[in-house]
């Protein structure tokens, strides 16, 4: 029986498995399919994997984990990473700051796998984020206003400035002379001359220079000389405007806005060109009796016609200034005025059509605020026309305007050596 039992139990066993045969395959059929399944993913992941190591791989280098891996042992590294696109140019890479647990920053390029220790550098107070700007949109591309109009008011801003030097000695007097960029030769003269007079009668007195941007061939080669000169001698102020005879306006104005700005506890200013001879005594007595505010003086026009001719260089067309005569003005070639006017000519220029002849917008502006320019206390003060030199002729004018042959380190040698004038 037990033989017999063994036979059937094993026959029956083998019954039971050969019975169960059909319902294994069908299992083992849809193991197949997910199987299959199972396998094409796992190629894909392997795939994608494999492609993010082969990118990876050249950054792998043996500093990146000898550094990288002593941190993760002991401190957590919070990267706050600039997302923006690059901007335009050239330029400092985007920076990525890394604050860790043991509170020092770390800033690192944000293009760099590079991670360096700095636990021995000294603990700053903040963590600042680095974020690359987003570029710029397209500027509207410029338009020029016309050879009659002038982009004026605009915010023009300094490359050279000295905007202490008001503040060092307060000046009773102060002396802008706008001039040429190349023009080094006529600043040397004035430095040497007149403008060498820093204290007259006791009040003090200050110059500067005034320009714009050179231009043209060896602009570049220029602004360096430029540069080298006002550290030299700090008495140069230099705008972002071009620098030509179209651009007068602008560079009236800007000067009336950094006297605002910069000089507004000085008592006078005087405007003045750089081809003239200035009798700073004299000036500076005039200016101890005259008004305080609202004052303007120096050669004033009245009458003035504005000229239609197309060939004249004063032309301005009607649609500019539309009246056949210009109001009460001082001439450009030198001018005083106190020092509460730059502010309201200023504010007044926003409220008045700006045209390139300076002395005439002036004039406009000062139209406009109801102060009209007051003549000097002797007619003979300013000049237009060239005075002959003589010491005894020059002791008795203000400002007058010289030849261009004239020697004027020799005259100003003869006018200040001892002795009687007439």
């Amino acid at each position: 029986m037990l033989e017999g039992g063994f036979e059937k139990g094993g026959q029956s066993q083998v019954m039971v498995d050969v019975g169960k045969l059909p319902e294994s395959r069908r299992w083992c059929g849809w193991s197949r399919r997910h199987c299959l399944f199972f396998i094409l993913v796992l190629g894909a992941v392997l795939f994608l994997y494999n492609t993010n190591i082969k990118e990876m791989s050249p950054k792998w280098n043996h500093k990146w984990w000898t550094q990288y891996i002593p941190f993760k042992s002991h401190q957590q590294n919070v990267v706050h990473q600039s997302t923006g696109p690059p901007g335009p140019g050239p330029g400092p890479e985007p920076e990525t700051t890394v604050t860790n647990s043991s509170g020092l920053p770390r800033t690192e390029n944000a293009t760099s796998t590079d991670v360096t220790d700095l636990s021995a550098a000294p603990p700053r107070q903040t963590v600042k984020v680095h974020q690359q700007k987003t570029e710029p949109p397209t500027p509207v591309p410029y338009v020029s206003p016309g050879p009659y109009l002038v982009e004026y008011p605009y915010e023009y801003g300094f490359i050279i400035n000295e905007p202490k030097k008001c503040e060092e000695q307060k000046p009773f007097l102060v002396l802008m002379v706008p001039v040429a960029p190349h023009n080094r030769a006529h600043r040397d003269i004035i430095r040497s001359t007149w403008g060498g007079e820093s204290s007259v009668q006791g009040k003090v007195v200050k110059l500067f220079f005034l320009l714009g941007l050179p231009a043209g061939e060896g602009a570049e080669r220029l602004q360096g000389q430029l540069l080298q000169e006002s550290k030299e001698h700090q008495d140069l102020i230099q705008s972002d405007f071009l620098d030509c005879y179209k651009n007068l306006t602008i560079k009236t104005m800007v000067m009336l806005e950094w006297l605002d700005s910069h000089c507004s506890g000085a008592s006078y200013a005087m405007k003045i060109d750089s081809d003239m001879f200035l009798n700073v005594p004299n000036l500076v007595g005039m200016l101890v009796n005259a008004p305080k505010t609202n004052y303007m003086t120096g050669l004033v026009a009245r009458g003035g016609a504005v000229l239609r001719d197309r060939k004249s260089k004063w032309y301005v067309p009607v649609e500019i200034y539309s009246h056949s005569q210009y109001p009460r003005y001082a001439l450009g070639l030198g001018y005083v005025l106190s020092l509460d006017l730059p502010k309201k000519l200023v504010e007044a220029s926003r409220h008045v059509k700006a045209l390139y002849i300076e002395d005439v917008y002036l004039g406009l502006c000062m139209e406009y605020l109801g102060i009209p320019p007051t003549d000097p206390p002797s007619w003979g003060y300013f000049n237009v026309f060239p005075v002959s030199y003589s010491r005894c002729g020059y002791s008795r004018l203000i400002a007058t305007t010289t030849n261009e042959n004239t020697d004027r380190l020799g005259n100003w040698k003869d006018f200040k050596r001892p002795g009687p004038y007439c």
